[in-house]
């Protein structure tokens, strides 16, 4: 038998090997400070998983999981606190919500997702809306990363309806 071959995350290792960078240029910057958050938060899913016993941490999904709660949670930080007049923790906000962006797929959008839900709706040979949760599932397996679930579902449903 051969030896499974250890593969770490290639997402992890982007994050690690940018931090490193970044801090050889300037460890006092947003760019260092915002990876470092990112990095402690990932750890802490390491320790979830290894917990559960998976000693090998977690994986890529676990950590776009965490890239996209930490998007989201600066983006109403930065709304809170452009409501409260506090213009520069606002801008600061969405500067690390764009820095951390940075590392999530691109999400199908515009003409690009439009041909996906027709190539799907084709494939699946829908032809009303009972056939919005087939389709919504199929879309879900095909483009797991990159679907934006509620945008697509108004797709197909505008492609059905």
């Amino acid at each position: 038998m051969s030896d499974p071959v250890v593969r770490s995350p290639k997402l992890r290792a982007r994050l690690e090997t940018d931090l490193t960078e970044a801090e050889k240029q300037d460890a006092d910057s947003v760019e260092v400070a915002t990876l470092r958050l990112v990095m402690c938060a990932v750890r802490d899913r390491d320790a979830d998983a290894r917990a559960n016993d998976n000693c090998k941490g977690c994986d890529d999904s676990v950590i776009r999981d965490v890239l996209e709660l930490m998007v989201r949670q600066r983006e109403e930080s930065a709304d809170r606190y452009e409501k409260a007049g506090r213009i520069e923790m606002a801008d600061r906000e969405r500067q690390e919500a764009e820095f951390i962006a940075r590392y999530l797929p691109k999400p199908l959008a515009g003409k690009e997702l439009e041909a996906v839900v027709d190539d799907v709706i084709d494939d699946l040979d829908a032809r009303s809306l009972k056939d919005l949760g087939r389709c919504m599932t199929e879309l879900k397996s095909r483009y797991p990363d990159v679907l934006d679930s509620c945008e697509a579902g108004k797709k197909v449903r505008a492609a059905l309806g």
